[in-house]
């Protein structure tokens, strides 16, 4: 292929309704590998989960190289040389600081602010802007969406969900502002609606799907042309693309599918249309949807909230039938803390599950999971205690070769968490000297 047929890196096909937009090429390469923004760029999203964990299931009882790793992380076994477990890291200002009860409020509100949120059930609530939203206002515009925000439970934005917090604390992790949440999208197909629809098509992609059929029809010799143009990794690369679109849509037509033989044309309250009935697969949606979002470069930030801070739903699926807030308040009995560790395994399952999926993607010398980092955890620790120190954080992805991973590092205690953003920051290219409660950046992350 000639210079002048190199491809552009934010190249998009386009059909009637919608807007495709491409994985990382070879193609898009200069010759000469001379402009290096032609490299894949870093992104960054974070995962939250919520009532704390196990901490004796999830605990390392040694630092440095990954080896064996605790029962509830032996998921990421396959992903671990990708992956930095840091230890002793803390959120003070999800702490009472004479307010009373609410830490689960508290914990969702400060986890990714570093702020102590007002507490008020009613509209004049008051927290801090989020490190992905800060990050966003600042490089957001080199990309289709300067942020995605996404999440299993449906918010609510008023009323007391939490011990005289309001719910907007407990829905959210995303803050744009002091006084304004980024509401969050539980449903994929709304989502898959949002990435692959023409700025307000989104309606004729809807109705594809409902006719079976597949958005890439809309583009098919846009996309025959392509492959006549491009060497043989590109193609490959290609066809392997377009299949996970065409695959992800068959999984969302199933899971409605699925849905309706389940519960018939009224499905239960807490399943609004477009979001599956089963929650492992609405996980994977999602994170399948982070994944697709990142690897087109249609953002380079993103949150995922598995559930709302305080959550009490079951786990059929492990064999937990009692709430998990409930179940958080085990007193140390031993019957309760092995179903929560089932918990906190099934989401370490899921997690490993999105991981494993960038590690499959190829892009440049490396794959997409050497261009991302993807911070997993809460502001939470011990449920049972409510404690706000020495939270279960994992930080995964090589961030662009910046992280020297599969390592487990253990901090002096009480350091806040906000001093790894920063540091996170810095790999984005947002560069600052203080963020929410930070006191300095990070050491050890390079090695």
């Amino acid at each position: 292929m000639s210079n002048a047929a190199r491809l552009p890196r934010r190249m998009v096909l386009k059909g009637l309704g919608a807007a495709i937009a491409l994985p990382w090429l070879e193609a898009m390469v200069p010759l000469g590998r001379a402009a290096s923004a032609a490299r894949p760029p870093v992104r960054m999203a974070f995962v939250f989960v919520p009532n704390g964990v196990i901490l004796p299931k999830w605990k390392l009882s040694y630092e440095g190289k990954l080896q064996k790793l605790s029962p509830t992380l032996e998921p990421l076994e396959e992903v671990k040389d990708h992956l930095l477990v840091l230890t002793n890291l803390m959120h003070d200002n999800a702490r009472a600081k004479g307010d009373g009860p609410g830490d689960h409020a508290r914990c969702s509100a400060a986890f990714l602010t570093g702020a102590h949120p007002y507490k008020t059930a009613g509209a004049d609530i008051r927290n801090g802007i989020s490190v992905d939203q800060f990050a966003a206002q600042q490089i957001g515009h080199k990309t289709r969406f300067p942020s995605l925000e996404l999440g299993c439970d449906a918010s609510r934005m008023t009323g007391n969900c939490d011990s005289g917090y309001s719910c907007a604390y407990v829905s959210n992790i995303s803050w744009k502002s002091p006084t304004q949440p980024a509401a969050k999208e539980v449903n994929p197909r709304a989502v898959f609606e949002r990435l692959f629809g023409a700025p307000g098509k989104a309606t004729l992609v809807r109705r594809q799907l409902e006719y079976r059929r597949s958005i890439l029809d809309f583009v098919g010799e846009q996309a025959r042309d392509l492959r006549r143009r491009v060497g043989q990794k590109d193609r490959q690369k290609l066809d392997e693309y377009f299949t996970s679109i065409r695959e992800l849509e068959q999984r969302l037509l199933r899971s409605e599918q699925q849905k309706r033989e389940q519960f018939g044309p009224q499905p239960p309250r807490d399943l609004p249309p477009g979001v599956p009935a089963d929650f492992a697969e609405h996980i994977r949606l999602m994170y399948d949807l982070l994944v697709l979002a990142f690897q087109t470069d249609s953002t380079r930030i993103a949150t995922l909230m598995i559930a709302r801070a305080g959550s009490n739903r079951t786990y059929p699926m492990v064999g937990v039938t009692e709430g998990h807030h409930w179940l958080s308040h085990h007193q140390n009995n031993q019957q309760k803390i092995e179903k929560l560790a089932r918990i906190d395994r099934f989401h370490i399952e899921q997690f490993a599950y999105m991981l494993k999926r960038m590690k499959q993607i190829r892009e440049d010398d490396g794959t997409l999971l050497d261009h991302v980092m993807v911070l997993y955890g809460c502001g939470i620790s011990d449920g049972n205690r409510h404690w706000h120190h020495d939270l279960p954080i994992l930080l995964a992805g090589r961030g662009g070769g910046t992280l020297a991973t599969g390592r487990h590092i253990k901090y002096p205690k009480q350091l806040p968490l906000t001093n790894l953003f920063l540091c996170m920051l810095d790999r984005m290219g947002v560069h600052v000297d203080h963020f929410g409660d930070s006191t300095g950046r990070l050491t050890g992350l390079e090695g």
